[in-house]
This record gives C-alpha cells, sequence and structure tokens, in this order.
C-alpha cells in the first residue's frame, strides 16, 4: 500500500501470494499517491489508476494480475519454495528468474465483479476533467442503474480530502505524460508542500482521524470541492523555496549498475 507500493512496483517481477493487497488511499489521510504512484497509475488500463487514486481502493491479486500492476500469482504457501529456487540460482539473467518463477506460479482470474470488469463505466466517469464532473457522472449512474458499485464508489469519494481530490487528479494526469523520474521529482515537491501546512492542514488531520484518535471524523480545510481553489492545487505543484533543492535522483549511479 502507498509508498511500500511505489518500492514494488518498478520491480521487474512482481509476486501477489494470496495475502497480497495493493492500495493507494492517501487523499483519505489528506496527502496524494507519491513514490512514483503517478506515473505507474497513469499507465494502468483507461482510467482504472484515477479512480484507483481519488478513491483508495483495494484491488485483490487477481485483479491485480489482470492491470498488470503484479507480474506473477503464488498461493501463498508455496512463497518459500521460490525463495529457496531464487537463492540458488547463481545468475541475474531475467529468462532464468522467469523460468524459475513459472514452475510456482498460477493462473489466476478476477471475479465477475471485479472494477477490471467495469472498464467501460470506470472510464466514462474517471475519464472527466474534474473531480465535481466525476462525482456527478457516479451519481447519474447511481440513479439510472441503482448500481451498488457506483454508490460505494461515491461513498468513498466523499470520505477524502477535496483538496487531496484535485490535487490527486491533477497529479495522474500530468504522470500519463512523464517520465518516471520526473513523476518521482514532481511528487517529491508535492508532498513537501503538502506536509507544509501553507496550504492546508489536512495531512495532520488526516492522520489524526485514521491513525492516531481513529475517530474517522475528519475536519477537512477546504471542507468541500467547491471551496478548494485553483491557486491552492497550483502550489502543490510550485517550484520549492532556495532553501529546499529539489530532489536529485542518483541517475550516473543508477546508470553505472545498469
Amino acid at each position: 500500500m502507498g509508498g511500500g507500493a511505489g518500492v514494488s512496483i518498478p520491480g521487474t517481477f512482481r509476486i501477489a501470494s494470496g495475502r497480497t493487497v495493493f492500495a493507494t488511499p492517501e487523499t483519505l489521510i489528506g496527502f496524494h499517491p507519491d513514490a512514483g504512484a503517478s506515473f505507474y497509475l497513469s499507465h494502468l488500463p483507461g482510467h482504472l489508476g484515477e479512480y484507483l487514486a481519488l478513491t483508495g481502493e483495494k484491488l485483490n491479486p487477481a485483479e491485480m494480475m489482470a492491470c498488470g500492476l503484479a507480474t506473477h500469482y503464488s498461493l501463498s504457501e508455496r512463497l518459500p519454495l521460490i525463495e529457496e529456487a531464487l537463492g540458488k540460482l547463481v545468475t541475474d539473467d531475467p529468462s532464468v528468474i522467469e523460468a524459475c518463477l513459472e514452475k510456482y506460479c498460477d493462473i489466476v482470474h478476477p471475479d465477475q465483479m471485479s472494477v477490471v470488469h467495469r472498464i467501460e463505466i470506470l472510464d466514462k466517469c474517471f475519464s472527466l476533467d474534474t473531480v465535481e464532473e466525476i462525482i456527478d457522472s457516479l451519481e447519474r449512474e447511481a440513479a439510472e442503474t441503482n448500481d451498488a458499485w457506483c454508490s460505494s464508489t461515491l461513498r468513498r469519494l466523499k470520505e477524502a480530502s477535496p483538496l487531496s481530490l484535485k490535487v490527486s487528479l491533477r497529479s495522474i494526469r500530468k504522470g500519463r505524460f512523464e517520465t518516471f523520474d520526473q513523476s518521482l521529482v514532481r511528487e517529491y515537491r508535492m508532498s513537501l508542500q503538502g506536509i507544509s501546512k501553507q496550504i492546508s492542514g489536512d495531512f495532520c488531520e488526516g492522520i489524526r482521524a485514521r491513525m492516531v484518535e481513529k475517530d474517522l471524523a475528519p475536519k477537512w480545510s477546504p471542507p468541500s470541492l467547491e471551496q478548494v481553489s485553483e491557486d491552492m492545487v497550483d502550489c502543490y505543484f510550485s517550484p520549492l523555496s532556495e532553501s529546499e533543492p529539489d530532489l536529485e535522483l542518483p541517475t550516473k549511479l543508477r546508470e553505472a549498475f545498469n
């Protein structure tokens, strides 16, 4: 989840087991998906990335396989066998590792109620330009179809920080046209702006409500989407102060390693 997913997703091989859960729930604590999330979420099928970023909804192992977040699935009890087999390899050749993994991995499919089977309606709603339009579209779908998924999705959106929703939507849209490195540098800037309290105290309030006092009743500031100005969102993407340089990635070290 969250930053932990960000550490894992860039890996060449990503094994999901029966206990694996994926989510980027940052909007529910007044933050935004980071650690590369705006890049890899924006490259998922359709507008699944926007849905996951805004709602913080979870994916199970079968869904992770279906959308490409995981490369392999294995039963949890086989994980020690995989670790043992990989430990005996004397090469880092990807084809050899792939062949080793295939011996222990299984095929799995998401059930018919999964969000990956709702790409058409998901794209219809989450491809829209603003959070307000996304919510309006979901409300129309809920009224016309009485679909429980639409109602559940609306509830998730209305629990999140309004400011975080707008910031996260813009972030995902930017990630679609950036390199992974560019997304990391931008997200670092956004994260420092978000925790500075100069724009809003939503991050601290979200942590209080979800993790400290656990009353699940955050008092967001601003409290509604209508009160979130473009200037507030812009501030998340603005340059840092002279005393706080941008993130500098160790690209030379990485190139030497490769």
